[in-house]
Parts: C-alpha cells; sequence; structure tokens
C-alpha cells in the first residue's frame, strides 16, 4: 500500500511554496512520524512527515516550486522498517565518542601536530580513542587554551594562498523574498525615525550574578537580558499607548495587551515569533517562553501563529558586537526596540567621572503614529527601569514612594 505526503497548507493566504529540502534519499527506509523533509513558504517552515513506516518514493526534487496539496512523494508501508533504521539517525546525533572501537585509530593528518601528554595518551589508548575524537568532543575553548597558544608563537601559514575566480550562488528562498518585500515597502510606506538613548547596566548584571544560582535552581533556566528588557518595554507601553498602536485604514489600533515580538537570527533568514501577553509574565516565565521560542525558531520549526500578531518587537544586534543600528519596523507595528552591546565607558555621575557597563538603546518608530515627544519619553522610561530594576514591580512609581504612599 502507498501513503501519499502531500504539501501543507502554511496559510489560509499561500497557495505555492518550494520544496527546500528532503532529508532522505529516494528509495530509503523512514520511521513512522520521521520528518523526511520540508518546505518554505513567504511565512514559516513546515516539515513533512512520514505518517507511516515504509520505503519513500521521492516525486518532487529540492529546489521546485509546488502547489499546496500537491503529492510530493509516496512511501509504500508493505515494506518491513527495522526498529532503528540507519536513515533515522541524523549525523548530528552520532556521539563523536565511538565505544565500540577495538583499539586506538591512527589519528588523522590534520590531528599530527596535536600534542598530548603521556597520561593522556596512555587513557585514550585504554578507552579506543583518536586525537579526532578527542578534537570534535571539546566543549569549549578556554582562556587558558588561548594563552597557551598565544606563548608559542603565531602558527604560519604551510603555503601561500591561491588567488581565486570563483562564484557561488544559492537561490533566494521564498521566506528571504518575502522578508526583502517588507523591509522595502517599511522604506517606502512609513514615516520612520529613530531615537537614541543609553543605560547603565550595572543594576541588571549586579543582579544576575547575585542571584543567578538560585534562579538556575528554582526555575531550570538562566536569568538574561532580554527578559528585563521585555518587562522594561510592557511597562514602558503601559505609560506609552500610542507605542503599542498600529494604522489600520483611517483608525488607529491601540491593542490593551503587549505581544512582544523577538527577533531572531537563524539560517533561513530573520525571524520573529511572538510572546504573548507579555506584560503579566514575569522574569522567570519570559525566560523559557523566549528560549523556547528562539530554538523553533532555529530548528525552522515555527508555524505562522507563533509569528503573527506582534505588537512591539525586540532586536538585539548586540550578541553579534553592534554598538549602535537603527532597527528596521516589523510592520504592521509602529515601533521596535533595539538593544546593542554593552561596553565599560566613563560616565558623570554626580560631578565624577566613573566606568560604568553602557549600552546604547534605539527606537525606531511610525511618525504617522506616535509623535516625538511619546518616541523620546518611552524609551527614556525604559532606560529608568533597567537602570532601577526594582521600578519595575512598581510601575511609574519607585519603592521609596510606595513604602511612603506618596
Amino acid at each position: 500500500m502507498a501513503l501519499e505526503i502531500k504539501i501543507p497548507s502554511p496559510g489560509e493566504s499561500i497557495t505555492e511554496v518550494e520544496l527546500a529540502s528532503w532529508f532522505v534519499e529516494d528509495g530509503a527506509l523512514v520511521a513512522k512520524n520521521q520528518e523526511v523533509g520540508e518546505i518554505e513558504s513567504e511565512k514559516a517552515t513546515l516539515p513533512l512527515i512520514a505518517e507511516q513506516a515504509g520505503q519513500i518514493k521521492i516525486l518532487i526534487q529540492e529546489g521546485e516550486t509546488v502547489e499546496v496539496g500537491v503529492v510530493v512523494a509516496s512511501i509504500d508501508t508493505s515494506v518491513e522498517v527495522p526498529d532503528t533504521p540507519a536513515e533515522e539517525k541524523a549525523p548530528a546525533e552520532k556521539s563523536p565518542v565511538q565505544q565500540d572501537s577495538p583499539k586506538r585509530p591512527e589519528p588523522e593528518a590534520e590531528y599530527q601536530k596535536v600534542k598530548s601528554t603521556p597520561v593522556a595518551r596512555e587513557m585514550m589508548e585504554k578507552e579506543g580513542l583518536s586525537v579526532d575524537d578527542i578534537i570534535n568532543g571539546l566543549k569549549k575553548i578556554t582562556a587558558s587554551d588561548v594563552k597557551r597558544v598565544m606563548q608559542q608563537g603565531p602558527a604560519l601559514p604551510s603555503q601561500k594562498q591561491e588567488a581565486t575566480r570563483e562564484e557561488d550562488r544559492i537561490k533566494v528562498s521564498q521566506l528571504r523574498k518575502k522578508i526583502s518585500q517588507m523591509l522595502v515597502a517599511v522604506k517606502n510606506e512609513t514615516a520612520m525615525l529613530t531615537t537614541f538613548n543609553e543605560a547603565d547596566m550595572s543594576a541588571v548584571m549586579a543582579i544576575r550574578k547575585q542571584h543567578q544560582e538560585k534562579f538556575v535552581e528554582m526555575h531550570g533556566i538562566k536569568l538574561g537580558f532580554m527578559s528585563f528588557f521585555t518587562k522594561a518595554v510592557t511597562e514602558a507601553l503601559k505609560r506609552f499607548p500610542s507605542v503599542n498602536s498600529y494604522l489600520d485604514g483611517d483608525e488607529v489600533v491601540s491593542p490593551r495587551y503587549c505581544d512582544v515580538g523577538i527577533a531572531v537570527q537563524t539560517d533561513k533568514g530573520l525571524m520573529v515569533p511572538v510572546v504573548r501577553n507579555a506584560e503579566v509574565l514575569g522574569l522567570a516565565e519570559l525566560e523559557k517562553q523566549i528560549a523556547e521560542l528562539a530554538g523553533r525558531a532555529r530548528k525552522a520549526r515555527l508555524g505562522i501563529k507563533e509569528m503573527s500578531g506582534g505588537t512591539f518587537t525586540i532586536s538585539n544586534g548586540g550578541i553579534y558586537g553592534s554598538m549602535l543600528s537603527t532597527p528596521i519596523l516589523n510592520p504592521p507595528q509602529s515601533g521596535i526596540l533595539g538593544m546593542h552591546n554593552i561596553i565599560e565607558r566613563p560616565v558623570a555621575i554626580d560631578g565624577k567621572v566613573v566606568v560604568r557597563p553602557m549600552m546604547y538603546i534605539a527606537l525606531s518608530y511610525d511618525h504617522r503614529v506616535i509623535d516625538g515627544k511619546d518616541s523620546v519619553g518611552f524609551l527614556k522610561a525604559v532606560k529608568e527601569f533597567i537602570e532601577e530594576p526594582t521600578r519595575l514591580l512598581f510601575g511609574a512609581g519607585s519603592a521609596e514612594k510606595f513604602l511612603l504612599e506618596l
């Protein structure tokens, strides 16, 4: 019996998609519920699932554009599949340490110059490990590793690099085409401006340092900067609702909730999953949702529902080393906050010059919806919440005013 694999619908308005890739070869044995391929549309990337085990026959090749509902493969369910077919195991799932090696293999040529201590060699021989196994099994490079290599002197290239005139060409995906169209439309159809400020990160960094271990123990996730900024944004949006608004024809719509989009860079392009009702979430829940959505985004496993309907967006270029930028709007939203890297800089406080960890922050906004006063006031509020995080508990007030009933 042959089971058909059809192109699923990514959304009501989408009629055709691109068959991005196959994860298995034609004629391979596949398991039930195994991901065998994926499709890309202008809005999302979706997997193709084998609903039954059997032998797959691929009918449409990678890179072709096909309509929703078209049969792209079939599965011969009469073919018996072992419990763990070889195709089911992705290369990434293989352990770099092969436990069943009968003896230590010869090291690869590229690792001939790698040094090892007598104790290390003895351990490797006992466990049947090669230098390649150890190198690939390392989880991180430490500062001491870098210092040791620096002390050995610079490594000289073995031979002069040859000049080349070759070029690489990659077909633009449906998702990137749609992103390109949206970005051009923002430039052409909105009155986008950007205002800037800077925030002293000392207080947030001190809180993270003091409570990180207990936070991880209680909530099972690290306390990052993004949850503080998301919470600060939701409190600032309450004070400046126009920044949370958007144009719909002749009307300005101002949601009373804050659905905050978090920009995530992936191999497929920039994706913006949305944290719903962020205004009612605590820092722990914000961290969990942001991490979960970002993880799914990087695996290209977000649906349209998770990426639509946001009222405001946060983009963190600081993780890539950006000092300052003008983030571009995510339509139809009217505001986006840009975070940047943290650099220790001299600043004047109470007439004295001190060194503080500072971050430039930027707000790009649609001037058709948001006035300059509100844009500057919103960004200033975010700055104040970050510099005095306890105010996140009291909104526009402070702990002292709350205590004194002022």
